[in-house]
């Protein structure tokens, strides 16, 4: 085998939430471009049908699944689904997102509870249900989209339930990569820093001095494209890293070493 073709996930089948846009979209176009054929989901039926598109043009098959995954109900249902249509080989946990910019002291415990939800809980579902499946066949791949604010807390920004369970995906990766390598499945985690994706556009436009606080302090003096991650998620996925689980891969402009 050539390196080249360790990168090749021809046969596989991939599963990607939040696929419709961001990292997810980009991911499920790298894995689709490496010959895997992509299921997404997300919860706006219109976006997920232009991606699964995009990658049927990459001439591989796409399967859409529109699903609110904060809710543990829907996110339940919806595992059982994908696995209804055909086995998964690779999973990536990509839904996740700083919805509110409220104060610890100013929060609800509902605001928590969905922040929660929408950041691990559905993780920890989507893991099990289709992770756990992976076991049964002693091959799998998981994939977990973490952030660097797992392992900082960010600057001039409310929505502390974001930290707290991005650090809780970090470990939760480990946890189940040490409980699962002697089976099989490689699990590992992204921390990406910031991203220039639509959810920060956003916040780049209301909270500017936010955005360009944490600029000034990247090494590399810029944010982060969204295509410059879907290479490492690859990787991930793909039989390159086969000695590779627990790991958190770090992807910040080098935000992180100061």
């Amino acid at each position: 085998m050539s390196v080249f073709d360790q990168f090749r996930l021809d046969g596989k089948r991939a599963f990607v939430t939040g696929g419709s846009r961001g990292f997810g979209r980009i991911i499920a176009l790298a894995l689709a471009e490496a010959g895997a054929d992509v299921a997404v989901s997300a919860r706006g039926a219109d976006s997920l049908e232009a991606v699964a598109e995009e990658i049927r043009e990459r001439g591989r098959k796409a399967w859409t699944h529109a699903a609110d995954l904060a809710d543990t109900d829907a996110c339940t249902a919806m595992c059982k689904s994908v696995l209804s249509e055909a086995p998964i080989d690779i999973l990536v946990n990509n839904v996740g997102g700083r919805n509110v910019n409220v104060p610890i002291e100013e929060s609800d415990l509902e605001t928590w509870q969905t922040g929660v939800d929408y950041n691990l809980t559905q993780a920890f579902i989507c893991t099990k249900i289709i992770g756990g499946a992976m076991l049964k066949r002693n091959a799998g791949r998981v994939v977990n989209i973490a952030s660097i604010s797992g392992m900082i807390a960010n600057r001039g920004i409310g929505g502390r339930h974001y930290e707290t369970t991005k650090a809780a995906l970090i470990h939760f990766t480990r946890a189940v990569a040490a409980d699962w390598a002697p089976r099989g499945v490689n699990v590992n985690a992204i921390c990406p820093g910031l991203f220039m994706t639509e959810p920060n556009r956003k916040w780049a436009e209301s909270n500017p001095d936010v955005i360009s606080t944490f600029v000034e302090a990247v090494p590399m003096g810029r944010p982060g494209e969204p295509e410059e991650i879907g290479a490492l998620a690859l990787y991930l996925a793909a039989p390159a890293s086969s000695y590779v689980t627990g790991a958190t891969f770090v992807i910040d402009g080098g935000y992180t070493l100061w």
